[in-house]
């Protein structure tokens, strides 16, 4: 056990904002603070939806000078994003954001030069349109993509930036269709297949790893000096699920935030033709783990509606949306949360509306019946989920915890646990910045080595909320089947 104690700085990148945030860790110890938070706000130029990576960047710049002295930097964020480099290390253009429209209809292309079923055994991911695959293929006869010599996704961009040290963390390579889960390595055949030019490709790293120093421009910046980039678990949901705070192996986890990320942690992948047609995925995880879940839209659904009541005048406070929506009766309108059409910004209360209609129930009247109705459809897609992972990978599940943005929604918190049939266990809500923090940590010598030693820490430290199921298991059943899926 360590004796020791570490100073970190965790960069912590979403959809709407960034962070930057300062943690000690040590025996015992798990302090985590926020000390700078900065807008996402993509932009959109020429009809194409950009990330403002630049921006993002001076963020992190200013937010690690708040930081103040610490020992190692890690940074996680969203997956599938990249930039491109030419041959002198310089950014092409700012990354496109993967709700941009140009890999529409892209996937079923690809899909008649590589059949579903080779693409999954050679990497084991859930077909998404937005999958760093595709958006390459939509892009591949542009004169960026010509001038391309190097492909970072965000979190390695980040580093790169801070460190000038080229590289790509493994957790966030696998979510991009075209790691082979098999070897570990690079696809390069199937790349090539689709007109992608492996050479693009950056030399893998695995979590823990030291990047580098900060270079002597950066460490002037930000007042740190040359101070370490380790690499985390780069992809969020990576970092989230080091920091879930289980008990042995037999847990389901859901990372609920703008998405809902519902699954088991196994040793190997399950590559299996029901698994395919399940649409599960095989992520990397942490220390060699395989993250092995379902993608489900999750709270995009009502982040959108609150935008849209916000911006048409309605005065909306989601505390408030949320006890009304607990009053209103269950099940009264369900639709399925991964239809397409609701992945793109919009009126997504219009959206909903519509779907109800199309699956003959009536739609929801005002904010709080469409609240009531997307938490009802996310705890039936996140029954789905942890059904169905229990079913294809033969790990029999005792409890189900919900870490993220998410855990701070009590109804849906127990409407998942009376979906499930299960207990629920909400929190901790930083689980991705603690999960970034402690591979830091443990790098630095500050923690246990074992994955276990790192969940112990959680629960000894972080508030954790616990729901028991109740209701009608029949009911559920039954509104499930009402969705479509």
């Amino acid at each position: 056990m360590s004796t020791r104690e570490a100073t970190v700085a965790a960069v912590d990148l979403g959809a709407s904002s960034g962070r930057v945030m300062a943690a000690r860790v040590g025996p015992g110890i798990l302090d985590v603070t926020e000390v700078a938070r900065f807008a996402n706000v993509p932009v959109r130029v020429s009809g194409t939806l950009h990330w403002d990576v630049l921006g993002l960047y001076r963020g992190i710049l200013d937010g690690l000078r708040e930081a103040g002295p610490v020992g190692s930097i890690g940074i996680d964020s969203w997956a599938v994003d990249y930039g491109l480099l030419d041959a002198d290390g310089r950014l092409l253009g700012n990354p496109v954001h993967y709700r941009d429209g140009r890999t529409d209809g892209v996937m079923e292309k690809v899909l008649r030069d590589v059949p579903p079923t080779d693409l999954y055994a050679v990497t084991g991911l859930q077909l998404l349109p937005f999958n760093t695959l595709f958006q390459l293929v939509a892009a591949r006869d542009s004169a960026q993509s010509a001038a391309a010599r190097t492909l970072l996704l965000i979190p390695d961009l980040i580093a790169y930036w801070l460190t000038g040290e080229i590289g790509c963390e493994r957790t966030n390579a696998s979510t991009t269709q075209l790691l082979d889960v098999r070897t570990g390595g690079w696809a390069g055949d199937l790349a090539g297949r689709l007109g992608i030019r492996p050479e693009v490709f950056a030399p893998l790293r695995e979590p823990g790893a030291v990047i580098g120093p900060l270079t002597a421009q950066v460490a002037g910046e930000t007042g740190l000096g040359p101070v370490p980039v380790i690499a985390v678990g780069s992809h969020d949901t990576a970092s989230a699920v080091v920091g879930v705070p289980a008990r042995g192996r037999h847990f389901a986890y859901i990372s609920c935030g703008t998405w809902s990320l519902a699954g088991v942690e196994l040793d190997h992948p399950v590559l299996t033709e029901d698994s395919r047609r399940a649409n599960f995925t095989n992520e990397a995880g942490v220390d060699g783990t395989i993250r092995y879940l379902r993608n489900v839209m999750g709270l995009w659904l009502l982040q959108e509606s609150l935008r849209r009541w916000r911006a048409d005048g309605l005065d909306v406070d989601l505390d408030d949306l949320l006890r009304e929506a607990a009053r209103v009766p269950a099940l009264q309108a369900v639709i399925d949360p991964d239809d397409p059409v609701f992945l793109p910004p919009g009126d997504m209360p219009g959206r909903i509306a519509a779907a109800c209609r199309r699956l003959g129930q009536r739609p929801p009247d005002g904010p709080a019946e469409t609240v009531r109705c997307i938490l009802d459809s996310l705890a039936i897609a996140h029954r789905a989920a942890v059904q169905d992972a229990q079913r294809l990978s033969g790990r029999h599940v005792d409890v189900i915890h919900i870490v993220g943005g998410g855990a701070r929604n009590d109804l849906l918190c127990q409407l998942t646990a009376d979906a499930c049939g299960l207990p629920v266990e909400a929190g901790p809500q930083e689980a991705t910045a603690l999960g970034n923090v402690l591979v830091q940590a443990r790098a630095l010598g500050a923690t246990g080595a074992e994955l276990a030693d790192l969940r112990a820490l959680v629960r000894a430290t972080q508030p954790v909320r616990r729901y028991e199921p109740s209701g009608d298991s029949v009911a559920w059943s039954e509104a499930a089947v009402r969705t479509g899926t």
